[in-house]
């Protein structure tokens, strides 16, 4: 389905108009529906995603419901294509419905299930307007919410055009607000150093993927020649790619994005990974489940609050203060608004 983004997500990569969504639900034996969903950034990979989505999905059906182990089955039925990009969409996508029907079954929300406890997440302001005008009035809006962290798309322009951005950032949000930019893997390596040395004054909170995503030795070229720390994680497909990462000391902070992490499950693998090194993590999308996650994950910082789903979800995330409470219903809090499902249904 396309669900509408207002306003629209722009990055240096392009604009992202309208939100394409692959929408989960996994039934179990005894009746308990267990509800995920999938964001593909753009609708020509819609079709490809939803069909992997059902055709995976019915490989499973009369099985075991355990996260676990459909992982594993699914994992096993994909070894042979080394199953990144959206066959890992597909099984995180399916593995954390499976944990909604889980935590439903037990009549427990999805953080006390894994043994934790509902409490404010910080959360950080994750802008979708790249324009430096853009950028002052959605800033402002945030900042009535509470939020005393922020994060602006940069590089599409060059390096002045970067401060514009964020002078504009922070003439909205004041002088004490901690900021980080994303540039969503635009800048070859040389550029990278320059810029970010360039804007060293700006004292950010971190500079995410200033490089390409698979560039684990670009990015540590980077780390050692600037003073800012730098975030990575979102493009990790999987544990494996982020212990390469985190062995070739490509950043200092993870950012775990479920969906590509391999769902609740494969965050549980990879959050003492990045324990283990001394990484703190944040999230990146799906702030309904992240926020459990974060909740339990030893080393938590920050929670991005881009809400991409309120559209078709019945209970959109609310921030309060600059932070958000994991939902203290059974599940993971996402449930359908069945008319607008219908309504934007393609």
């Amino acid at each position: 389905m396309l669900a509408p983004l207002d306003p629209p997500v722009q990055t240096a990569a392009g604009e992202v108009p309208v939100a394409p969504l692959v929408l989960i639900d996994v039934t179990t034996s005894d009746g308990i529906v267990g509800h995920a969903y999938l964001f593909c950034y753009t609708p020509s990979v819609l079709p490809a995603l939803t069909s992997l989505v059902e055709e995976l999905g019915a490989a499973v059906v009369g099985t075991s419901a355990a996260p676990a182990t459909v992982e594993a089955d699914l994992r096993g039925r994909l070894r042979l294509l080394r199953p990144q990009g959206l066959p890992t969409m597909a099984i995180s996508g399916i593995d954390m419905a499976c944990w909604d029907a889980v935590a439903r079954r037990a009549e427990l929300p999805l953080v006390r299930l894994l043994g934790g406890e509902a409490r404010p997440i910080r959360a950080y302001g994750s802008l979708r307007s790249m324009a430096p005008d853009a950028v002052r009035a959605e800033a402002a809006h945030l900042a009535g919410l509470g939020f005393t962290a922020y994060k602006v798309k940069v590089g599409a322009g060059d390096l002045s055009r970067d401060r514009e951005v964020l002078r504009a950032l922070r003439d909205a949000v004041g002088p004490v607000a901690d900021l980080s930019i994303d540039y969503n893997q635009t800048l070859p390596v040389p550029e990278a150093i320059r810029r970010i040395r360039a804007l060293s004054e700006e004292n950010l909170l971190w500079v995410e993927e200033p490089t390409r995503a698979d560039d684990a030795a670009g990015h540590a070229r980077i780390r050692a020649a600037v003073s800012t720390p730098i975030q990575l994680g979102e493009s990790w497909w999987g544990v494996d790619e982020m212990t390469a990462s985190i062995t070739a000391g490509a950043g200092d902070h993870a950012m775990l994005d479920v969906a590509r992490i391999g769902g609740v499950t494969g965050w549980l693998r990879a959050a003492p990974v990045a324990y283990a090194a001394g990484l703190p993590v944040s999230s990146h999308l799906w702030p309904e489940v992240s926020a459990a996650l974060l909740a339990v994950t030893p080393g938590a910082f920050l929670l991005e609050y881009l809400d991409v789903a309120s559209g078709v979800l019945r209970d959109p995330v609310c921030v309060v203060d600059g932070a958000m409470m994991p939902s203290e219903r059974p599940g993971s809090g996402v449930e359908w608004h069945d008319a607008a499902v219908e309504r934007y249904r393609c």
